[in-house]
């Protein structure tokens, strides 16, 4: 077995690690082997990406001496290894544009804590990825789970915690009907190991025996993830996480906590139980549904926002009914529009929080939309970078938004059933809404403002040394959706080619 095949163990263990280190450490040491500890399972992953687009295909990698059903499996392919890397890429962002928050955020005492956090976060993502064992997966979203509830109540002020209970009842909700998803498949076919339990299914299909448990099963794991991961209706605690968290934080969530649920439940259709049983069981015309529902009722709830971190929360609402949406589709293509949506949203939702949070310092701490006029003349990288994500989301060319939604139209196209219309009219509304609270708030940062009564508004400029660091990261962010928009067709060629691997 060549070396490299070892990545997905090591980075695992790596940032798992890194936690438990992170203890002991002060919080400057825990920031620094923090930064390190993403570097190198980026560097890692990007060699892993490497090494399959060269070799072709995938692999598994038994942990321990003893096969499954006793043993554990990861598998890796060039999705797995490619989004890997691409999380790593947006959590190293992520934590650099909010560091020069995080001391008014957190108190000093608890940057370690923070730290350790993260690490857990990281590597529950990567097992998320890389599993191909359900138990596993459900471990790792219940590490997820607690990290991110950290994350969001590390501010520890009333909103804050609030947030925090509303998101732990509710993803604790999600969590239970994974789990109970779980039990009923192992009862079903004696497996957790997900290539084993998708030959079972295989038989259970040909056999006709239980037809009504297998989909009540799949429909509790759906639901589950689904609840876990936003799509409206189930969005209520969503608005207060993304918007009262630490800016840091508030990127993370949106851009990668919940696109790792929705990644293994992509795994779950496509390795678990096999995406044409998944559309014979109707359970897409569900999703489809309620992704149109949060396309239209996200984008009306952000127009409706005054704060500019809520409506950016709930702008995460309708973009997570895209991605529910493509998968209603029911077809590869509908799937792959998704996945690159995945990659989209999760670079322009952390440009964009990264980008507010410097309009509001330059704007007396306030996030309300019209004490924000002018902020882009006092911080013009903060308002370039706002620009940016708000021209990616309402879907102008060269940007990563533009390449999805065209996605997800030519889906809709080449979709033998009803569902074309629906899906180009929904997408055309949604288009329109997301113009009108992006668009809006970019002409008001740029609406020019008397220079003169800055100083009686208390406004005031970021440290030299710091404006610096966060100019830097959303030149990052900015080429990343660049790279997106303007260079996805070999981005699409490792969707599809993984999305084959799959099945």
């Amino acid at each position: 077995m060549a070396f490299v095949q070892n990545v997905p163990f090591f980075s695992i263990m790596l940032s798992m690690f890194s936690g438990i280190v992170s203890s002991i450490l002060p919080g400057k040491a825990a920031k620094r082997l923090n930064a390190a500890v993403i570097l190198i399972i980026g560097a890692a992953s990007a060699w892993l990406l490497a090494w399959l687009m060269q070799t072709g295909g995938s692999y598994t990698f038994m942990m321990g001496h003893f096969p499954a059903p006793w043993g554990n499996e990861i598998r890796a392919g060039a999705l797995e290894a490619g989004m890997a890397l691409f999380f790593c890429i947006i959590m190293l962002l992520s934590m650099l544009g909010g560091r020069k928050k995080l001391f008014d955020e957190v108190e000093v005492t608890k940057h370690n804590i923070y730290y350790i956090l993260t690490d857990l976060l990281l590597s529950s993502l990567l097992a998320l990825v890389y599993t191909n064992d359900l138990f596993t997966a459900y471990v790792f979203v219940e590490i997820n789970t607690i990290a991110a509830c950290g994350l969001i109540m590390i501010r520890q002020n009333g909103r804050t915690i609030e947030a925090a209970v509303r998101y732990m009842i509710m993803s604790l909700l999600g969590s239970g009907l994974l789990l109970m998803g779980i039990c009923m498949l192992y009862d079903l076919t004696g497996h957790l190991l997900m290539s084993n339990i998708k030959e079972s299914v295989a038989a259970i299909m040909a056999a006709g025996t239980y037809q009504i448990p297998l989909t009540i099963t799949i429909g509790l794991v759906t639901v589950g993830l689904a609840i876990k991961s936003a799509l409206f209706p189930f969005h209520a605690w969503l608005p207060d996480a993304y918007g009262y968290s630490t800016v840091s934080s508030a990127a993370m969530l949106s851009s990668l906590v919940s696109k790792g649920y929705i990644f293994l439940l992509i795994k779950i259709f496509y390795r678990v139980v096999g995406f044409e049983i998944i559309c014979a069981s109707k359970i897409p015309n569900v999703l489809f549904l309620f992704g149109l529902s949060g396309m239209i009722f996200g984008s009306i709830s952000a127009i409706w926002e005054k704060d500019i971190r809520r409506m950016i929360a709930f702008s995460s609402v309708a973009q997570i009914g895209y991605i529910y949406m493509g998968f209603g589709l029911g077809t590869t293509e509908g799937m792959v529009a998704s996945i690159f949506h995945i990659l989209a949203h999760a670079a322009t939702k952390s440009l964009l929080f990264v980008s507010a949070i410097g309009l509001t310092d330059v704007s007396a701490g306030s996030r309300n939309f019209f004490d924000l006029t002018g902020s882009a003349y006092r911080n013009k990288a903060a308002g370039v970078g706002f620009s940016v994500g708000a021209m990616s989301m309402v879907g102008i060319p060269l940007f990563s938004g533009f390449v999805s939604k065209l996605l997800f139209a030519e889906a809709a196209v080449v979709h033998p059933t009803h569902k074309m219309m629906p899906t180009l009219i929904v997408l055309a509304v949604s288009t329109i809404l997301n113009a009108i609270y992006f668009l809006k708030t970019v002409v008001r940062i740029y609406v020019p403002e008397k220079r003169e009564t800055e100083a009686e508004k208390g406004y005031f400029r970021i440290k030299a040394g710091q404006q610096r660091l966060y100019t830097l990261t959303l030149i990052l962010f900015i080429f990343i959706n660049l790279v997106l928009g303007m260079m996805s067709e070999p981005i699409i060629g490792i969707i599809e080619s993984g999305l084959n691997h799959f099945a």
